[in-house]
């Protein structure tokens, strides 16, 4: 029945017809998506830009093939009720599609993260990269060495999103051990005129400077520092080489690890004259 509904009556003429209207309404949507790129690249985000020309490309196809179906005299009665069968069947086999499906819509919508910005996926053991694209069906992660990874959108927005540059500022810490002979307020000092001049440590929020414990070996400084998200990584590695670099000029050097060590024999010998010194007492 389908067939016939299909074929009855269609001439050549009506296909070739057919194919230069459909081809023309997707140059359309090309012509469209090329201009609103050309105009609005500079105007709003890449990721909403990329989903804009989505939405005008799949709509030029949905467009162009509603536009034919009269020409090609196609029965609309009998195409939906074969639509509608076909669509259950689909439907059970495909419910993950249609879950993805769903969770990208979402994405696009609650916007947790966009094109180029630093996530980890599923949390702490999950995977952390650059977000490259954000489709209807799966988002691409390229990790830090380099993978390109793709995962499903279903997992993506039902998991943990860790955005690493939604805020503008993002804190890192350090802890910088000193030898109980230094001048732990000197250190303090010297690390706070490190910040003071590297140019992308933040004023506001703070940073914060402190002895924060005696442990068994080193008096250890607390080191807490703000930074733009977008260059985070660059201030963290910076600013630990130069407190490690210009404390040592200074000579104040991390410890190694001290135990003391006391042998059978030798703490035989010390209780022993312990005990003698308590007699003679």
């Amino acid at each position: 029945m389908l067939s016939e509904t299909l074929y009855s009556d269609v001439t050549m003429l009506d296909v070739l017809i057919s194919l230069i209207i459909f081809s023309v309404i997707i140059l359309i949507g090309k012509i469209i998506i090329m201009n609103l790129k050309r105009s609005l690249k500079d105007k709003i985000s890449k990721d909403r830009l990329n989903t804009l020309s989505k939405i005008i490309y799949y709509s030029s196809i949905f467009i162009g093939f509603i536009a034919i179906l009269p020409i090609l005299r196609v029965d609309l009665s009998g195409f939906l009720v074969a639509g509608g069968i076909m669509a259950i069947v689909i439907g059970f086999a495909s419910q993950s599609i249609v879950t993805n499906l769903i969770s990208g819509i979402f994405l696009t919508f609650e916007r947790p993260m966009r094109v180029d910005d630093v996530v980890e996926i599923g949390g702490p053991n999950g995977t952390v990269g650059v977000v490259e694209d954000i489709r209807i069906i799966s988002t691409s992660i390229r990790t830090f060495d380099g993978v390109y990874v793709r995962i499903p959108n279903e997992k993506v927005f039902t998991g943990n999103i860790s955005n690493y540059l939604e805020n503008i500022a993002r804190r890192f810490e350090y802890t910088v051990g000193i030898r109980y002979s230094d001048d732990a307020e000197k250190a303090v000092e010297i690390i706070n005129q490190l910040i003071e001049e590297e140019p992308m440590a933040l004023k506001n929020p703070p940073p914060q400077v402190f002895v924060g414990n005696l442990g068994s070996s080193s008096v250890d400084i607390q080191v807490r520092i703000w930074a733009p998200s977008s260059e985070w990584f660059q201030v963290r590695m910076k600013m630990l080489w130069m407190i490690k670099k210009t404390l040592e000029e200074n000579g104040i050097q991390v410890p190694f690890t001290q135990q003391e060590v006391w042998f059978k024999n030798e703490l035989e010998h010390a209780e022993r004259g312990d005990e003698k010194r308590g007699r003679l007492d």
